[in-house]
């Protein structure tokens, strides 16, 4: 099997065996931070990385023959368990830093009893958090991942020169974007179920377009920044509106008529959010900016170098993003 520390071109599966191993190793190493819970961060962390775990095995799948236990639906479960603690630190931050500070002294006080409890549920979700990281699920897992990658199986697709098929890995992460439904809710009162859908969507091709970063070119990378930009407006979109619930369910006169400069400010914030999503939108979905993605892949595909360096050098300076 070729290997990045080749002197010749390494394979499919030498790449992807690679990656693999960066996020399982940023897995291992936030094990102990996560469970210490003296900082929220090593959790945003960690959920990021099983993300693009995620990713990474479901789009070099082809050129890999995995164990049985590291499979897609565990992964997933993994995630979703995580998620809400982590979901709790964003709206908590949120709020005590990016919110209360502009309202009136009246309604900071009145918000005290909706922090405290943001933070019993909190620290419910942390139970999870641990019982889930301490399982014998997620642990064999990571078990399996770790034996796997002392001596990886491939298939014979993963033993073919990567930059003979960097094309056939991106194609699939974006194939269907731009026919998402959520690229068509035109108002804020839509279904916004569908916009959220969509940031996920936008997450997995950024994100596999990123895992072939390190041999693609400047056309790729400014793709990549489009749609990590996108994601993360529909994100500060979604926070909003999930914040904007959470006070309204604990307010018995609701948050409108308990909290006015509350409720405005949130509506403002979204407002200026979606203005500036529906602009980006609107002219992504234009013809030409939509076939320019496809064409960035195909000519990078054709290109002799795209990257200006070697793969093997490109390779060992991947770095991982933090989102």
């Amino acid at each position: 099997m070729a290997s990045p520390h080749d002197d010749h071109p390494f394979s499919n599966g030498a790449f992807a065996v690679d990656l693999i191993a960066r996020f399982t190793n940023k897995l291992v190493s936030l094990q102990g931070p996560v469970l210490a819970d003296s900082d929220p961060e090593p959790l945003h962390q960690m959920r990021v990385a099983l993300r693009r775990l995620r990713t990474c095995l479901h789009q070099f799948a082809p050129a890999l023959q995995l164990p049985k236990a590291v499979a897609d639906p565990r992964l997933a479960k993994t995630v979703r368990r995580l998620g809400m603690a982590r979901d709790l630190d964003v709206l908590r931050e949120r709020l005590e830093q990016d919110l209360m500070p502009e309202l009136p002294e009246a309604e900071r006080k009145a918000l005290k009893p909706v922090l405290k409890q943001l933070r019993r549920e909190r620290a419910l979700a942390y139970e999870q958090v641990v019982s889930t990281l301490q399982s014998g699920g997620y642990l064999k897992l990571l078990s399996q991942l770790q034996g796997w990658l002392r001596h990886p199986e491939l298939t014979p697709l993963g033993e073919l020169p990567l930059l003979g098929w960097t094309l056939e890995w991106q194609t699939p992460m974006i194939a269907g974007l731009f026919l998402h439904p959520g690229w068509f809710i035109l108002e804020q009162q839509g279904d916004m179920e569908r916009v959220h859908d969509l940031r996920k969507r936008l997450k997995t091709a950024r994100y596999g377009l990123e895992n072939l970063g390190a041999v693609t070119g400047s056309r790729c990378r400014q793709w990549v920044v489009e749609l990590r930009d996108l994601q993360e407006l529909l994100g500060e979109l979604n926070d909003l509106h999930v914040l904007e619930r959470a006070i309204d369910d604990q307010l018995p006169s609701g948050l409108a008529r308990s909290l006015p400069a509350m409720e405005s400010l949130l509506r403002c914030r979204a407002q200026g959010c979606w203005e500036q999503w529906r602009q980006r939108a609107d002219g992504l979905m234009l013809p030409d900016r939509r076939r320019s993605l496809s064409t960035a892949l195909w000519l990078e595909r054709h290109s002799d170098s795209p990257s200006g360096s070697q793969p093997e050098s490109a390779l060992s300076a991947l770095a991982l993003p933090s989102s």
